[in-house]
């Protein structure tokens, strides 16, 4: 190196420098290999990976590069950045550093051409971008190639969400793979991740590295550091059911320090929990990706400035959320992955000496981790079926795809997003359009990314039932060379006590026991229905129902579960207790007067005996069950398809019409689950067609 170069090198370090004390305080110094990054990026123009531990300072790595190209003359930086909450903290850590920043997603489109219009004038030196936004038909075609042509720099945050092998993989980060390659040469790019092993690191890695179009040879600068977190104290609690484990962590919340997060797995036993801490005098808030915007943002205040004492939340509380003094993160139930469990616990001990980490692990943990695996991508025939649709119409909405293909909702967006990125769909505006390129099922993609996940999953377990070092076991999982903390359960010998107050168990089972969950109403069909359009008409829509729990509970959902799996019978004692505390709990503004079943392809002597009792305990006339035409439609996972399946089969048999009419009063409808919600819809409409004034759904359980 010479004289001359040395001593640039040595300026832009004490520009660098003095920059991230504005950012992070006077006592701040540049890490080495924040410094390699950012002399990558602004000296060398490299494409660059930091894989590095929660709190380390990869935000500072790009805010501080961001700076000194911005005082080069270089365009604005663009974030690409997964979470609202991570977005909201990184604009303020930048706001710190003197560095204007502006986002640009769902929350937010009133804002979007007035930040269209300051980048282009130059006002804002970062504009943070969702993943979705990057396939927003007007943003892709208008915005994103201006903006790409003239950025200073790109960062890619959370960068495992790139890899099918990443432990939270979305397909909207898939897309910026084609997104690099587009790029001008010179752009430096940086990649970000806290949780990525070996095989994500490589990975990701590739899908940096230089395109054809790009004249720098060299392949792309991975700096991987140690993943070690010296204030995390890990322990993990087994208790025999829920209710020892609410018992139990009601009893000790007050005991962890400081404020912290209770993760759940599933958005019900967010609400469970939360309602039970709060009973029992506890200042907590519920968090999950079916939260309000602003309840969400709310509660991420109240627990930034410690007015509560938890989040109850599932992982949409993640990646990115700041708060350097979290002093605790529980788990109620345990994520299916050691890598995200990892992730999820490094939010806590950022900036104290000791964080308390504890897993409570449940018996209906596999269960869930199994329903989450289902919705992987979809079989071959499904996939075809999509094409075969978009290629006979030219373009299709969401909505009217479909009735055409019968995936939920969520799962229909994730396979169209992959085909996207894989090229045989496009969105445009209103819908989606095949391309016509040729495209390939990867049933050995598919079946590889599945049997790793099934393997995490068997880690997970093993984590549980380590009596080694757990803190090792875990960044073992992440390919991280670690030696035995010393400070975990195992290490230490100083285990949690599970042993809690018999009292208080009783209390936290009788509030699980507690039965009853409101089953709302359909009230609009489904789109691309054809006859069927807008608003349910009044005169043959329900009541809002009841269900005795949902099948995600921690309470209810267990036994719920339990009962569906097993044979067919009457229905046993303890739920029909149960469902008896529903119907006297509610308050129903006119009481039926009769009772009519549901056909059940699975329990019919369940449902059948359900109806039965309800109607001799209430002195009620048990009219009989509704009959499907040719049998029973099966399971669709749509609203439009479960229309169509059951309006053409769901039959109501003559003589049952003429006693419902007789009966003249409210009728209570009784099932045994609901899914869509769209069998009990179709019924009620039949029994109001047939006189009744009043339908009161009521079923064991509800889905979620």
């Amino acid at each position: 190196m010479t004289a001359e170069v040395a001593g640039e090198e040595q300026a832009l370090r004490d520009e660098a420098e003095a920059r991230l004390r504005a950012l992070a305080g006077e006592g701040a110094r540049l890490r080495d290999d924040q410094w390699a990054a950012i002399k990558a990026l602004v000296m060398d123009r490299r494409r660059a990976l930091v894989v590095q531990r929660t709190g380390w300072g990869k935000s500072a790595v790009y805010f501080v590069a961001t700076a000194l190209l911005r005082e080069l003359g270089e365009g604005p930086t663009v974030i690409v950045s997964p979470l609202l909450a991570l977005m909201r903290n990184q604009i303020a850590a930048a706001e710190r550093a003197g560095i204007h920043a502006a986002t640009i997603n769902s929350a937010n489109p009133e804002e979007w051409e007035k930040i269209y219009a300051q980048v282009a004038e130059g006002v804002i030196d970062v504009l943070l971008v969702s993943p979705e936004r990057l396939n927003n038909p007007d943003f892709r075609d208008q915005v994103l190639p201006e903006l790409a042509e003239s950025a200073g720099l790109v960062v890619i945050d959370e960068a495992h969400c790139i890899s099918d092998w990443g432990h939270d993989f979305r397909p909207d980060y898939r897309r910026l793979r084609t997104m690099l390659t587009e790029l001008p040469p010179g752009i430096p790019v940086l990649a970000t991740t806290a949780t990525a092993n070996a095989r994500v690191t490589r990975d990701v890695a590739e899908q940096l590295a230089a395109s054809p179009e790009w004249d720098d040879p060299a392949a792309p600068l991975v700096l991987r550091g140690s993943l070690e977190r010296e204030s995390l104290h890990l322990s993990v609690v087994r208790l025999r059911g829920a209710g020892e484990r609410l018992a139990w962590l009601a009893s000790t919340l007050n005991e962890l320090p400081g404020s912290g997060i209770v993760y759940t797995l599933t958005v019900a036993a967010t609400q469970e929990i939360a309602a039970y801490l709060r009973e029992q005098g506890h200042p907590v808030a519920a968090y999950s990706g079916q939260t309000e915007p602003a309840e969400r943002l709310a509660a991420e205040e109240d627990l930034l400035a410690n007015r509560i004492k938890a989040l109850v939340a599932t992982s949409a509380l993640g990646m990115g959320f700041d708060k350097p003094d979290l002093g605790f993160v529980v788990h109620v139930g345990a994520p299916s992955s050691p890598v995200a469990y990892y992730q999820q616990v490094g939010r806590a001990g950022r900036g104290v000496e000791r964080a308390e980490v504890i897993l409570l692990p449940g018996a209906e943990d596999r269960e869930i981790w199994s329903y989450f695996a289902s919705l992987a991508f979809p079989p071959e025939q499904v996939v075809r079926a999509t094409l075969a649709a978009l290629s006979e119409e030219g373009m299709l909405s969401t909505a009217a795809l479909e009735t055409r293909v019968d995936l939920s909702r969520s799962r229909l967006e994730m396979m169209l997003k992959v085909l996207d990125v894989d090229g045989a769909v496009r969105r445009v505006k209103g819908g989606w359009e095949a391309t016509g390129e040729p495209w390939t099922y990867d049933a050995e993609r598919y079946r590889r990314v599945a049997a790793e996940r099934a393997a995490e999953q068997e880690a997970m377990l093993g984590y549980i039932a380590t009596t080694e070092c757990r803190e090792q076991f875990l960044r073992g999982h992440l390919d991280d060379e670690a030696r035995p903390c010393g400070r975990c359960d195992n290490c230490t010998g100083a285990h949690r006590s599970a042993e809690v107050a018999v009292e208080d168990v009783q209390v936290a089972h009788d509030r699980l026991a507690r039965p009853g969950v409101d089953l709302e109403a359909r009230r609009q069909w489904p789109t691309g229905l054809g006859d069927l359009k807008g608003r349910i008409k009044p005169e043959l829509a329900a009541e809002t129902g009841r269900t005795l729990g949902r099948l995600t509970d921690i309470g209810w959902g267990t036994r719920l579960r339990e009962l569906f799996a097993g044979p067919d019978g009457p229905i046993p004692d303890d739920v029909f207790g149960a469902v008896v505390g529903v119907l006297k709990s509610w308050h129903w503004p006119t009481r039926p007067v009769a009772v009519v079943s549901v056909p059940s392809a699975s329990h019919p002597q369940l449902v059948r005996s359900l109806a039965e009792r309800i109607a001799a305990i209430g002195r009620l006339d048990y009219l009989g069950e509704l009959g499907y035409r040719g049998g029973p439609p099966g399971r669709q996972f749509n609203s439009a398809q479960r229309v169509a399946a059951v309006r053409g089969t769901l039959a109501m048999p003559r003589d049952l019409a003429e006693r419902i009419a007789a009966a003249g009063g409210p009728v209570l409808l009784v099932d045994d689950r609901v899914d869509t919600g769209w069998t009990m819809t179709l019924a009620t409409a039949q029994i109001r067609h047939a006189g009744a004034p009043a339908v009161l759904p009521l079923a064991l359980a509800m889905t979620s």
